[in-house]
């Protein structure tokens, strides 16, 4: 379990310095651009392996049970999953369904761990889904309250309805391979 708590306290420090706006600026201007981005990228990607090795070391000795999720919520967490992918291509491909959830990865994340919180209700699960889900609600809040200040950017380039077919029928596709052979090929659980 420490490799899987490593590797959290690693991503989501680094990306936590992105919430604070002076500290990454320092950084910035310490480091370089580049400098940054790589550091960011080299500590996020240490703390992704962590994670991920932390959280399958955890699962094979058997993580503690913090509650029994219930048969029946493991079919409302298949529900809860269907649009994650949709909104994850949407957060890459500028159509409706990007202008009206504004941030859909952060709404993928927040679907994606609070469905898989409902299924899994070992310790290890509740730290990495759990992380996540507080993770995503904390960075949607900061991202609105510097919108405020500075604006959200420039604005995107609209496909429209092509963006939003695009990321459905992309999306839909992804899900529907996770469920039939993805999820169990890379983490060894059939979500069925």
């Amino acid at each position: 379990m420490l490799y899987l708590i490593a590797g959290l306290v690693l991503f989501f420090g680094c990306h936590g310095v992105t919430m604070k706006r002076d500290l990454r600026a320092r950084l910035i201007g310490r480091l370089g651009e580049g400098g940054y981005k790589g550091l960011y990228s080299l500590v996020s990607a240490a703390g992704l392996a962590l994670m991920i090795y932390g959280y399958g070391e955890a699962r094979f000795e058997g993580a503690p049970l913090v509650y029994e999720a219930p048969t029946w919520l493991r079919h409302v967490a298949l529900l809860l999953l269907v649009p994650v992918f949709v909104f994850l291509i949407a957060a890459y491909v500028p159509g409706r369904i990007k202008t009206t959830l504004k941030h859909p990865m952060l709404v993928a994340v927040k679907l994606w761990a609070f469905a898989h919180l409902l299924a899994n209700g070992d310790l290890a699960s509740v730290l990495l889904f759990g992380s996540f889900l507080a993770y995503a609600v904390i960075d949607r809040i900061s991202v609105k309250r510097r919108a405020v200040g500075g604006g959200s950017g420039a604005p995107s380039i609209q496909l429209g309805a092509a963006g939003d077919i695009i990321a459905v029928v992309g999306g839909l596709a992804l899900y529907g391979l996770f469920v039939w052979k993805l999820h169990l090929w890379l983490f060894g659980v059939s979500p069925m």
